[in-house]
């Protein structure tokens, strides 16, 4: 019987260097801080590096040192399972990619979630068709990770 693959989640992705001593800026990192504090193991490009170095850059970015080093534009990924478990209500970004989203009460199907929107008042599903649903209470009325479905309130979908 085969093993099954190890699932990884993206943490951020190496960017432009900061100094001289190989340092760089992490693009689209986590808010989870913890990925980046010295001592930290990270896969990058499929192998393990260490963090060996880390602080706050302009905007408050991580700027981190890894070794052995990485090549720009390389995704930095942490194993699914060690991700902390999330409260009720709570989910990773991961895991709504994908899901159906219907409408009430008819269950008319809206699409499929490509990406995750961030917003300044609240984020938004996007779905393949360009749909925009807030993520807030009044529109997302369940998630079912594992059925795999998103059920929105009637009116959402509809231009304005």
């Amino acid at each position: 019987m085969a093993d099954k693959p190890l699932e990884r989640v993206v943490v951020g992705q190496v960017g432009r260097p900061h100094g001289l001593d190989g340092s760089f800026v992490v693009e689209h990192a986590s808010e989870d801080a913890r990925w980046f504090k010295v001592g930290s193991q990270l896969l990058a490009g499929g192998n393990e590096v260490k963090v060996v170095s880390s602080r706050h850059g302009s905007g408050g970015r991580p700027v981190i040192k890894v070794d052995p080093e990485v090549a720009r534009g390389t995704k930095l990924e942490v194993p699914q399972e060690a991700l902390p478990p999330t409260e009720e209500d709570e989910y990773y970004v991961f895991e709504l990619i994908g899901l159906e989203v219907f409408e009430e009460p008819d269950e008319r199907a809206l699409g499929t979630v490509v990406r995750i929107v961030p917003g300044v008042a609240n984020d938004s599903l996007e779905l393949e068709n360009g749909l925009l649903l807030p993520l807030v209470g009044q529109c997302i009325h369940d998630i079912d990770i594992d059925a795999r479905r998103i059920l929105v309130a009637r009116g959402f979908s509809d231009p304005a």
